[in-house]
């Protein structure tokens, strides 16, 4: 799922079509050389920048926007984390995002561009054209191809259950492990997975600056709201207690 998203940048290379789902990841050997493995981090813009002007009510603000650099050392830390446990790999990580360009937004938005490449995040820019120039095909192709060279971890920052839930859980299976970001009241699929994990990103230390205006017990609309389980049902079967 897509919005546009003011963003300024060259149109990208052409990236590779996604292998099928169904193929496992690959290894990331070359010859007699320690295997290479991944941690990537997809970050979804557009879908994302939805939805939290969804809990907010309104766009957001530039200060009201999530902190990469609290999101980068979040991803290092990971990374750390699964290089201890695995001394035989070389464990790299690797931070993206991908957005579409509005037309004529390049000099709005070319401080946020420059500042996500400045503190090590790559960005995958797409002219938005119409409703078919989204970028869920290029974040899949991407995925699909740092699979095929190998992955340590995968995590992807999007609500978008349609296109990810079915490649995310294939991978998922295959032994990646495979984690979610997003926000709680967007993410009930992968909340139900029993094959992916789910980050809410306001549990993620520094990444907003202030408590965003989520929906509880005591800020109920009249109209009412679902409040999402914090684990699937599923869970029960597994349970100790």
């Amino acid at each position: 799922m897509s919005m546009t998203q003011e963003a300024g940048a060259q149109a990208p290379e052409p990236i590779p079509p996604p292998v099928p789902s169904a193929e496992p990841c690959g290894n990331g050997v070359d010859g007699l050389a320690p295997p290479v493995r991944r941690v990537l981090l997809v970050w979804d813009a557009p879908n994302l920048d939805m939805g939290l002007g969804s809990i907010l009510g309104r766009r957001p603000t530039a200060l009201e926007r999530p902190r990469f650099d609290a999101l980068g050392r979040w991803l290092l830390a990971r990374t750390a984390e699964l290089a201890a446990s695995r001394p035989d790999v070389s464990v790299e990580p690797e931070a993206t995002v991908f957005t579409n360009i509005a037309a004529g937004s390049a000099d709005v938005v070319r401080p946020w561009v420059d500042a996500l490449r400045n503190v090590g995040f790559a960005v995958f820019a797409k002219p938005k054209i119409d409703d078919d120039s989204d970028v869920d095909a290029d974040m899949l192709a991407h995925i699909a191809l740092r699979c095929q060279e190998g992955l340590a971890a995968l995590m992807v920052a999007s609500a978008d259950g349609q296109a990810f839930r079915q490649p995310l859980e294939d991978i998922a299976r295959g032994g990646v492990p495979v984690q979610v970001l997003g926000f709680r009241e967007h993410a009930s699929w992968a909340l139900a997975s029993d094959t992916l994990e789910f980050v809410d990103l306001e549990d993620i230390a520094g990444v907003f600056r202030e408590p965003l205006p989520r929906i509880g017990l005591d800020s109920l609309p009249e109209q009412g709201a679902w409040l999402q389980p914090f684990r699937p049902l599923s869970s029960l079967l597994t349970s100790r207690e």
